[in-house]
């Protein structure tokens, strides 16, 4: 029951938010010739472009991730790691239900190799890896903006710009320094320890078995400090790569927002839609581009266009993880 509610609530919350923007930009006029111009006349040609950008963007997050299973000394074969991303793309972006992309990828794990607390941190420390990638950028595009490219107050907009830059900056700071404390809490052999020994009280003890499995794969990590900054490296390419999407579409919608701009607010807002509370980011994903470009002074029909061909390109990039999904199935 609570997981058919939780379900009811993203639906209710994915539509009503996509129902409420369509009214808001259909129902003024300008607004809604901006808009179906925009979409209308985009450019087919970048829009591949930046579909084959989002898959390829896909299979270097499966490279991470084999990365990071290598350092454990589990040997995957990288085209099954490919295919448990796709799969979890795919669970991720059109499942509403609460089986996660990152559940089916290690459950998909589990059942090629037997060390399943191992498959399951692999899953978790990929995904850090891949927060503080994402995060880092953001970081480094937020210094590059606010100290190099805006102009120090010549005109009252590019003052507003300027402290809506800081803030924006300040955001995408905090969380790193968040994640980065998280990893630290993982890596860290006492803080594990101090941790294990509170499952040694009342209802916990059962799960101490697991609880130390699962702290002894996250110890494997510790010393592994090239395999780690490796797998930071590739996430930092997906995150540009991902970017590049966003390059790419608003170049199909002959659209004009500075590629800094993109490579600072892309990362937050895909940071911010792992919270969830919509189905696959419909909806509150829209709002976030609306909000975030907004600050930087990009017109909103045009935020809005960009956000629905970026979920339109993620849906046809995921595709491909529900056939692989399928495919498994036959075969088991």
């Amino acid at each position: 029951m609570k997981d058919k509610l939780t379900t009811a609530l993203k639906t209710i919350i994915s539509f009503g938010l996509m129902v409420y923007l369509f009214y808001r930009f259909l129902s003024n006029p300008n607004d809604k010739a901006i808009l179906l111009t925009a979409l209308t006349t985009a450019n087919y040609g970048y829009l591949l472009l930046a579909l084959g950008l989002f898959m390829l963007a896909i299979v270097t997050n499966a490279i991470k991730w084999y990365i990071l299973l290598k350092a454990q000394g589990l040997e995957v074969p990288l085209l099954a790691l490919v295919n448990y991303t796709f799969i979890g793309f795919f669970f991720n972006n059109f499942l509403p239900a609460n089986v996660g992309g990152d559940v089916m990828r290690g459950f998909g794990l589990a059942r090629y190799i037997e060390r399943h607390a191992e498959a399951a941190v692999s899953v978790i420390v990929d995904r850090i890896i891949g927060l503080l990638a994402f995060m880092s950028t953001a970081v480094m595009a937020a210094l590059v903006a606010v100290n190099f490219i805006i102009p120090r107050h010549q005109t009252a907009t590019d003052e507003i710009l300027s402290q809506n830059l800081q803030q924006v900056e300040g955001v995408a700071m905090v969380g790193l320094v968040i994640i980065m404390a998280a990893f630290t809490v993982m890596l860290s052999h006492h803080l594990r320890e101090f941790i294990g020994r509170l499952f040694a009280f009342g209802f916990l003890t059962p799960l101490a078995p697991f609880y130390h499995r699962l702290s002894g794969a996250f110890g494997a990590y510790r010393y592994q400090y090239r395999a780690l900054g490796l797998a930071f490296a590739v996430g930092v390419m997906t995150v540009l790569l991902t970017g590049c999407v966003d390059l790419a579409i608003v170049a199909a919608l002959h659209g004009n927002i500075a590629p800094i701009y993109i490579f600072l607010l892309n990362p937050i807002i895909a940071v911010a839609l792992i919270a969830p509370i919509s189905i696959g980011g419909l909806g509150t994903g829209s709002v976030l581009y609306i909000y975030f470009y907004g600050l930087v002074g990009v017109p909103e029909p045009l935020a809005f266009a960009l956000s629905l061909l970026k979920q339109a390109v993620v849906y046809l990039g995921s595709l491909p993880g529900g056939v692989l999904w399928l495919q498994n199935r036959k075969s088991n």
